[in-house]
């Protein structure tokens, strides 16, 4: 099939629709194609000097190192209070008219474009624009996300693809993600054979990466409406581990880096005497600490803020107890951005060693002008 865009959409949300679209618009590049970027539908937002883009849109601009530019790579948020206005009068709407603008200029200046979709395929239906309505207007071939599994998988994958199949949408393949690494040959035997059956290409399978799954100190500073009040410069960091300031011992702080100790404030000071005197003990030479979160009220002594500032240890302060910010990190979804550059790379890795990218090439006779 000769087409000049790829739609990238997925099951549900948090499927791995960035991480794919990322790594895949990486090996287009790196193998000399003029690959486009365009998220047609956006919901979570930054404003930027009075323009609104999808969040998205940033990762790939310095990605794929082009001029942002929200007509054509962000042409259509779906802010708060979107939905009701547009139900109240669509004359007033020109959502349409937005993503054919963007899908023709990126079109000529592009070898290819690939459109990163938004959440489940039924997103957006509420203003005409879901998944399926975006991918037929572009022209697109889609490349369906799935979670590893076998039966759900291959459940989901069907009500996902109906829509598709409504708007007589052209399937290029199936992408299975997030796959135990324990079962990717019992996966790709069993949802391939499904797959084949139903005359779909496997592209290929990706195993589940915990690192992936790691998120940063910032992240868990605003789940918790937190402040950080010492080494504001550290709040990139990963956390691997949650410890809570009562269960410490000896055998965690020996196997475990890039903890995240949350504690009551009260408790701090005796939390990091012991934490300091298991490290000297088993004579590690930096703290496993990667931050600090401080619940409810007490103060912090000049021996504990010392520990913080040598080890340059981020140290949030927030009114909720321990129990309910343990709850709140638990609950954060991980997304990929500009500040997991480890993430960005291991996503580009996984696709490079996983998936099929010269059949995608191939099947949509991909070349470049150069």
């Amino acid at each position: 099939m000769k087409v000049k865009s790829l739609y990238v959409a997925a099951t549900n949300q948090h499927v791995g629709k960035t991480t794919s679209t990322l790594g895949l618009a990486s090996v287009f590049k790196r193998k000399g194609i003029n690959i486009g970027y365009c998220k047609p539908v956006g919901q979570r937002y930054l404003d930027l000097e009075n323009i609104r883009v999808d969040k998205d849109t940033l990762l790939f601009a310095d990605l794929l190192g082009f001029e942002l530019d929200p007509r054509l790579h962000s042409p259509v948020i779906l802010g708060g209070g979107t939905t009701t206005a547009y139900l109240d009068d669509p004359t007033q709407f020109h959502f349409r008219e937005a993503i054919r603008h963007a899908e023709q200029q990126l079109c000529n200046a592009h070898d290819f474009v690939i459109y990163e979709g938004t959440g489940h395929p039924g997103v957006g239906s509420i203003v005409d624009l879901s998944n399926a309505d975006v991918a037929k207007m572009v022209e697109a071939a889609v490349i369906m996300i799935v979670e590893g599994g076998i039966g759900s998988t291959i459940d989901r994958l069907n009500v996902s693809m109906a829509m598709f199949r409504e708007q007589q949408v052209p399937i290029l393949g199936v992408i299975v993600n997030k796959v135990i690494p324990e079962k990717l040959d019992k996966i790709r035997h069993y949802v391939g054979e499904k797959l084949s059956h139903m005359q779909l290409p496997l592209l290929g399978v990706m195993p589940y990466d915990e690192a992936l799954a790691y998120p940063i100190i910032s992240t868990i500073c605003e789940a918790i409406n937190g402040t950080v009040i010492q080494n504001i410069d550290q709040i990139e960091r990963q956390v691997e581990d949650i410890m809570a300031g009562s269960l410490i011992d000896i055998n965690r702080v020996k196997a475990s880096k890039n903890i995240l100790l949350v504690v009551g404030a009260d408790r701090v000071n005796s939390a990091l005497h012991k934490i300091d005197l298991l490290s000297q003990v088993n004579d590690l030479d930096q703290s496993p600490l990667a931050g600090i979160v401080a619940t409810g009220e007490g103060e912090i002594n000049e021996q504990s803020m010392s520990y913080i500032a040598n080890h340059r240890i981020p140290l949030i302060r927030t009114h909720l107890d321990t129990y309910g910010s343990v709850i709140k990190i638990s609950k954060i979804e991980v997304k990929i951005n500009l500040h997991t550059p480890w993430k960005i790379k291991r996503a580009i890795d996984l696709i490079e060693s996983s998936i099929q990218v010269q059949q995608i090439i191939d099947s949509m006779q991909i070349s470049s002008r150069r």
